[in-house]
């Protein structure tokens, strides 16, 4: 097989599986030898389309998303979060999970339940929960933003007024120190308004820096929530203040 021939394959091997992939697994999956895939590897970066890594590539639109870089920050936080919140879920509910980073990590711990019915605009989180068995996946239609991986617009917004959850799981990008919970525009907050609305409990994953965050627009209040899932680190005056307005778990690291 020539380069020529190859070097697609490898892109579209890349794609599909959106991470890294090393020199030696490469080299057995085409049957060449490593020095030949390092010199594909050579060409496709210069052509700007992966980046190198210590061991092999990786998509160069992998590694600029955005979104993914969001998932990434405070990972540990975030994962401590959706540990803790995936409690929340009991088997048979019908759940909504939005496109923040932080649902993003509920939805990783959702694999021992049994019979759920996973409602989300994420594309991200469809490619997380496809992992699992026995769950029930449907992905909210609409206009798709390819920089955040989701799905919005009033086409989603219309979809929601037909569906109703047990439980509605979001982020935000900060939350002030009034309790109003805030994203970066006001197409989103609308979106998150509609997903607040079919739920019958609504359930905040957000970490401590997200308190004094920037945000732009408010889509709720602290008090309109049933519960709150934080990290250690919010002053504590403050956090009585918040506990005032809803349940505020804060979870172990």
């Amino acid at each position: 097989m020539k380069p020529e021939e190859r070097q697609p394959l490898i892109m579209a091997q890349l794609r599909a599986l959106q991470s890294e992939l090393g020199v030696e697994e490469l080299a057995n999956l085409f049957k060449v030898s490593p020095l030949t895939i390092r010199r594909d590897l050579e060409q496709l970066e210069r052509s700007g389309a992966i980046v190198r890594t210590h061991g092999g590539c990786v998509l160069r639109t992998t590694v600029e998303s955005v979104y993914h870089e969001r998932v990434a920050h405070n990972f540990k936080l975030k994962q401590a979060i959706g540990r803790a919140a995936a409690e929340e879920v009991k088997s048979g509910d019908m759940i909504l999970i939005n496109d923040g980073s932080t649902p993003f990590h509920l939805a990783a711990h959702l694999g021992d339940k049994a019979s759920l019915s996973i409602y989300t605009n994420s594309m991200a989180v469809v490619t997380e929960l496809s992992r699992f068995g026995g769950t029930k996946l449907y992905v909210l239609g609409g206009q798709y933003h390819s920089a955040m991986h989701y799905m919005g617009g009033s086409m989603t917004e219309q979809i929601l007024e037909e569906l109703y959850f047990d439980s509605v799981f979001m982020g935000a990008d900060a939350v002030d120190s009034k309790g109003n919970c805030l994203v970066s525009d006001p197409g989103i907050a609308r979106l998150t308004q509609a997903m607040l609305r079919r739920g019958k409990r609504k359930i905040l994953l957000a970490d401590h820096t997200k308190v004094g965050a920037v945000g732009h627009a408010v889509y709720a209040k602290l008090s309109d929530l049933d519960a709150w899932y934080t990290t250690p680190g919010i002053k504590f005056a403050l956090l009585n203040e918040f506990r005032k307005q809803t349940s505020v778990t804060t979870v172990k690291l």
